[in-house]
């Protein structure tokens, strides 16, 4: 008998017209907004850090319209960036134009590159003199020699944030043309990250800028007033001091089968390019289920196309693939963590050609549009075993359906606990039950670990804040995404037709829900790609992205989110068939989360915004009395559906194709 080959293949179609909104004033996240050091641990590997690049040019002296000069906005930014900033985090200052009248070489690193001294950045920044030439391409060359770097297979987020007025005036003269001297930074450079913020620029020089960040795998900030510089600096800053936490042990893949390292069980560390393949060699018995998950982390906000691609395989022999899985951002604002995983499952028999004890590869492949960004991503690989269950032990049977963990289920109400969401898998904040409220910055996913048992299920709503707008946001829309990963880092829930993945945010309420169906041993020997990887207890992943674009959109630096999670059902001691429980629930499941005081389900959830912090809840229909309209948008995300062919080894061929930028 032939091994069956399992393929991820999901459609999703997200749309979004004539949702209205509760009537009334809805108050704002403004009042919350945690801005206090220390929320989350710096990085402490040593290879990471952030090196403010600010314009200390002649222009800089001009009023910014408030009678302040820029510098003096800038020195109230930076004072604004440090405070918010982990202690600890390393940071320094570099100034162009501070100390000659004219000149192209005149760059100076005014505070080294070290573990936070905020008194001294605010002192160094408050010291700056506006008086030069603006050589931006020369102080992006020693920005890069400040900031530490990566050595002994390290992974480290390094970032040069720009802050200028206007355009480079050396380039002409015999200067670096600082839109080349940002590319090859960006391509020598793993982890180096360039973003930058123009203040009240306009025309050639916005567009400069907007080159640098584009060729320095950043992002560029628009900041046309003393407050929108602050905002923007910040949520530049932070997206660095709470970049992904990495983990594992270095290793370097090849390009094919020949050499590849052997991998054992655990978790690893590698970088992937354009185009690339990664090819990763395991050895594998004849009857135990094996997990691999490779998670790749681009530059936050970084340029990608809607269908770059990341795809994991298992193969043996001459090349066949006993599983394929790919994943997509679905999305062009910017990059965030993409993860694709796939699971080696022997056949109820063992008579599967992917069932024999023997030689494997682990594949990974990264797939980039033209234009997409071109650094190497840091790549974070997992492999894991599981052993068959003990001789005579009888699994439980399979729970392919939702059941009461659909998409009506009813969720927790009431006050939510505050929470800081981690960078990734490693640092994932552990919640239970309950309604818990963060905040997150645009290009940021924040992430969560939520323990999850035999015969239980995992079922969430992620609701996006009504926030404060800027000026002429009325016209941008944004993305708000969620996705929930196995404990093996398997990605499921999303493009079943019960939930969706992403929704649009443009300011106003938004709201996703998301599930998985109760976890069963026997899961892995069906046939849907949401349920199959559902077969084991643990630690399941929740994955918060809010889009790039976001920071066009909203006046607070982050953006208020909750999350409203139950844990559905009873848990049992074990996979096998009877099981006893571990402890007992309400009978009525869902139902028993509705308000103490007599409000059904169905009216408790209804009220899902009272006292959560955040304003508002989306209702699908017509609310009276001086409800909001907002525009019919739709976003069509294409997911391609391939019907599976008999290859020539008797194997189903095609494309699989599923994917969330969470």
């Amino acid at each position: 008998m032939k091994a069956r080959l399992r393929r991820r293949a999901t459609a999703a179609t997200i749309g979004a017209a004539l949702l209205t909104l509760a009537a009334g004033p809805l108050p704002t996240a403004g009042a919350a907004e945690r801005s206090g050091p220390g929320e989350r641990a710096p990085h402490g590997d040593g290879r990471s850090g952030l090196v403010m690049v600010l314009d200390s040019s002649g222009s800089m002296a001009d009023d910014d319209g408030t009678g302040r000069t820029r510098m003096e906005s800038a020195r109230t930014a930076v004072g604004t960036v440090v405070d918010a900033l982990p202690s600890g985090f390393p940071t320094g200052l570099r100034v162009y134009g501070a100390d000659q009248p004219k000149g192209c070489t005149d760059t100076r690193l005014a505070l080294p590159v070290r573990p936070l001294d905020r008194a001294g950045m605010k002192q160094a920044v408050g010291a700056v003199q506006p008086k030069g030439d603006t050589p931006i391409g020369l102080s992006l060359q020693k920005a890069a020699q400040d900031l530490p770097k990566p050595a002994d297979g390290t992974i480290g987020a390094r970032t040069i944030l720009l802050v200028s007025d206007g355009d480079d005036n050396c380039a002409g003269s015999g200067g670096p043309q600082p839109c080349e001297v940002a590319g090859q930074l960006a391509k020598d450079g793993i982890g180096l990250r360039i973003d930058t913020v123009g203040f009240q620029v306009r025309g050639a020089a916005r567009q400069q800028l907007e080159c640098i960040a584009r060729a320095g795998n950043g992002r560029y900030y628009d900041a046309p007033d003393a407050k929108a510089l602050a905002r923007q600096l910040q949520r530049s800053a932070q997206l660095s001091a709470d970049g992904y936490r990495f983990r594992g042990k270095p290793v370097e893949g090849t390009p094919t089968r020949d050499a590849a390292p052997a991998l054992t069980p655990g978790q690893y560390l590698d970088t992937i390019g354009p185009g690339e393949k990664r090819y990763y060699a395991v050895d594998l018995d004849g009857t135990s289920t094996v997990d691999f998950s490779a998670t790749a982390v681009p530059h936050p906000g970084a340029a990608v196309d809607t269908l770059d691609a990341l795809r994991t395989k298992i193969t043996y022999g001459t090349g066949s693939a006993c599983e394929s899985s790919s994943e997509h951002f679905f999305q062009e604002e910017g990059a965030t963590p993409l993860t694709s995983a796939v699971a080696r499952i022997p056949s109820p028999k063992g008579s599967g050609g992917c069932d024999k004890a023997g030689r494997y590869w682990l594949v990974v492949e990264r797939e980039s549009k033209p234009g997409s960004d071109a650094a190497r991503w840091p790549l974070e690989l997992m492999y894991g075993v599981e052993e068959p269950l003990a001789t005579g032990v009888t699994p439980a049977q399979s729970q392919p359906e939702y059941g009461k963990g659909d998409k009506d289920a009813a969720l927790p109400t009431g006050n939510p606990q505050d929470v800081t969401g981690g960078t990734g898998f490693n640092d994932a904040k552990q919640i239970g039950q309950g309604v818990w409220r963060d905040r997150l910055l645009p290009s940021q996913t924040l992430w969560y670990k939520v323990p999850v048992g035999w015969g239980q299920q995992l079922r969430y709503d992620v609701e996006f804040a009504n926030e404060p707008t800027v000026q002429g946001a009325s016209s941008v829309w944004s993305y708000g995404a969620t996705q929930v990963f196995t404990p093996a880092r398997a990605p499921v829930g999303g493009g079943t037709g019960e939930f969706n993945p992403q929704t649009i945010y443009n300011g106003r309420p938004m709201a996703l829900k998301m599930g998985t169906v109760p976890v069963a041993w026997t899961n892995r020997h069906e046939s849907h790609p949401n349920v199959i990887p559902v077969h084991t207890k643990g630690g399941f992943y929740i994955a918060v992205t809010l889009g790039a674009k976001a920071a066009e959109i909203a006046e607070n630096p982050r953006i208020g989110v909750v999350l409203r999670v139950a844990v559905l059902g009873t848990e049992l001691a074990g996979p096998q068939h009877d099981a006893p429980t571990l402890g007992e629930r309400d009978d009525e499941g869902a139902a028993g989360l509705a308000d103490k005081k007599g409000d059904s389900p169905t009216g408790a959830d209804s009220k899902a915004a009272d006292g959560a912090g955040w304003s508002g809840v989306v209702i699908a229909g017509a609310v009276g009395g001086g409800a909001v309209l907002l525009a019919a948008v739709v976003f069509v995300l294409a997911r391609r559906r391939t019907t599976a062919a008999t290859g020539p080894s008797g194997y189903p061929t095609g494309t699989s194709n599923t994917g969330r930028g969470a």
